[in-house]
């Protein structure tokens, strides 16, 4: 019996699940975000800005839904300071209640943009210990599950910018998914492509999915060589769209992240992996072994899928294709038990 992993039967919406407005260091207002990326085809947009939580819901329409969210950081020092040669760590929230803006572990340091000294903002409802942020596993795990216990899933930001440590995010308990491309990130570096710590954070038993967004800020133009928008996203299958729709299929993982390409099928049977996509130059089959399962198209062709064994020693499987641009796809890691290895 086929199992599918991604069904050609859902549809899949279009998201950008990182973008910055106005409202904290982005150059356009959430109106103008909402058009320019109803124009490029997206149907879903969270505007997360930093330590900012909004609801946006008045700019839904019946095709176009907005994801309430915002940013949250944590660095080395209490009073928050940025420094470009520290670690610290972003994580994305996004609210099951689209009404939901409550703030979590407020601290002032790190809330210019949400301060009780600024007249022009609310303070929003505040959830969890007011006392300074400190990086440390204990205090980023309190942090986590005080998202999660008020109605967020949690996603971790852009990896290789932040600068952690293999051990520190192996120790972070409660994100449901992480960043695999952050395209502002990509472009400024080429690196932030996170595919390698994807795959060890998979064979160390960590269950977290993928997904890609831009986190744009929009300081340049859209025709611009170094505009932040458009190149990272996330395919997302609900069953229904509507806000508990897409939120129930983040949280399950019925999702993939894509710099361009696009899934069809991925299913199993009898032990073979089948894979339809747009069409693509590579296909890579990671298992969790040192030789992942590849197919390359012959020159001047294209791939639009393929079929694979399936190795039965696979700590997980994951599906990665890239075009003939060099922009990938991914699936989120699939564990032996969803594969029926087990």
């Amino acid at each position: 019996m086929k199992k599918y992993l991604i069904s050609p039967g859902k549809k899949q919406y279009k998201a950008n699940l990182h973008c910055h407005s106005t409202l904290s260091d982005g150059k356009c207002t959430p109106e103008e975000l909402v058009r320019m990326y109803k124009e490029q085809g997206y149907s879903l947009l969270s505007i997360t800005d930093h330590e900012r939580p909004h609801a946006h819901n008045h700019l839904s329409t019946p095709d176009f839904m907005l994801i309430t969210g915002y940013e949250a950081y944590i660095r080395t020092n209490t009073e928050c300071k940025y420094d470009a040669y520290d670690k610290e760590l972003h994580l994305n929230l996004f609210a099951r209640d689209p009404k939901n803006v409550t703030c979590i572990c407020y601290n002032e340091n790190c809330c210019k943009y949400n301060r009780r000294d600024n007249a022009l903002h609310e303070i929003t409802a505040k959830a969890g210990s007011e006392r300074p942020r400190q990086y440390t596993h204990e205090y980023i795990n309190e942090f986590i599950r005080t998202a999660n216990e008020n109605g967020y899933l949690v996603a971790y930001n852009h990896p290789y910018w932040s600068m952690e440590d293999i051990e520190d995010i192996r120790a972070f308990e409660g994100c449901f998914s992480m960043e695999m491309c952050n395209y502002s990130s990509y472009i400024s570096n080429g690196l932030e492509y996170n595919g390698q710590l994807y795959d060890k954070l998979l064979s160390a038993g960590k269950r977290i999915y993928v997904h890609g967004a831009d986190d744009n800020h929009n300081e340049f133009p859209a025709d611009h060589p170094k505009n932040d928008s458009f190149g990272a996203f996330a395919m997302i299958m609900p069953e229904e769209f509507t806000y508990d729709g897409v939120i129930r299929a983040m949280e399950k993982g019925d999702m993939y992240a894509s710099m361009g390409p696009k899934f069809h099928e991925v299913s199993v049977k009898n032990g073979k992996l089948h894979v339809e996509c747009t069409d693509v130059a590579n296909i890579y089959v990671f298992n969790g072994g040192k030789s992942p399962e590849f197919m390359r198209a012959e020159p001047g062709k294209v791939l639009t899928g393929g079929d694979f064994a399936i190795d039965h020693r696979a700590r997980y499987i994951r599906v990665t294709i890239e075009d003939a641009q060099g922009r990938k796809a991914d699936t989120r890691g699939y564990t032996r038990e969803e594969l029926g290895l087990d």
